[in-house]
């Protein structure tokens, strides 16, 4: 079966993100920067590196705790909006070798209550640069069964391309035979698409097998109100050619 690795970056990797950032917490902008930096901490996606003078004031305590990195020593740091504390929300490189970097700042992503790039919301991480995402509609025929049970069959997907991802086949909603399916109450977001609106799994139990987005973000559009299905947990067949089930994480319950 194939193996879908995400798309890398050298780790510890800086370049200079060219948007607007900005976060808030309790209805306060704690960080308002167009000078944010992309750092690789690891592999799979960056995170930001926020100039400390584009930091609210005030809004860091000193938690007199310092963890070395290949960047440079991180003090750790609380974050206090009014009554609100996050502790363990921030790390401060006050120097480092890695250029652009001394006097920055890294928030932990869920210490905050939204991120912006920009006017628009991201969700979960920041979103990797060189990650792509392409909606395609297409003609071809999809079947999607499990255990010999069909669960949706179309001849009008569209086609979701992501960068280090299997392509995922979204149906219309009455390609889709929910007489097997049962609505779980997850809830998922992603960087790129938004937050799910809905999942199913099969009717008698297991995991979750279909998900949908009823408001994704506008770069997906054309997968509003479509139902999509893991290819690692079911079985699909694209115009008669049954696929392998990919390796992702995904594929793990």
């Amino acid at each position: 079966m194939g193996d879908y690795p995400a798309p890398l970056a050298p780790a510890d990797h800086a370049e200079p993100v060219p948007r607007r950032v900005r976060a808030v917490l309790a209805g306060v902008t704690v960080l308002d920067t167009t000078r944010a930096w992309y750092v690789w901490e690891w592999p799979n996606y960056p995170q930001y590196y926020i100039p400390l003078a584009d930091v609210a004031p005030g809004v860091l305590v000193d938690e007199s705790h310092v963890q070395q990195s290949a960047r440079g020593p991180m003090e750790g740091h609380a974050l206090r909006v009014g009554d609100v504390h996050r502790p363990r929300a921030a790390k401060v490189l006050r120097s480092s070798s890695v250029a652009g970097l001394s006097a920055t700042v890294r928030f932990d992503w869920a210490a905050m209550d939204a991120w912006y790039e920009e006017d628009e919301q991201v969700f979960v991480h920041p979103r990797n640069p060189y990650t792509r995402v392409d909606c395609l509609r297409s003609t071809r025929s999809v079947r999607v069964s499990l255990d010999g049970v069909v669960l949706a069959e179309s001849s009008s997907p569209v086609m979701l391309f992501e960068t280090g991802l299997p392509t995922r086949y979204y149906l219309n909603r009455t390609d889709v035979r929910f007489a097997h399916l049962a609505p779980t109450a997850t809830v998922s977001s992603c960087p790129y698409k938004g937050t799910t609106t809905g999942y199913w799994s099969a009717r008698g139990g297991g995991p979750d097998l279909a998900w949908v987005y009823d408001f994704p973000t506008r770069e997906v559009l054309p997968i509003a109100g479509l139902i999509a299905f893991y290819n690692e947990r079911v079985d699909l067949t694209v115009d008669g050619v049954q696929l392998e089930r990919p390796t992702t994480h995904f594929g793990r319950v």
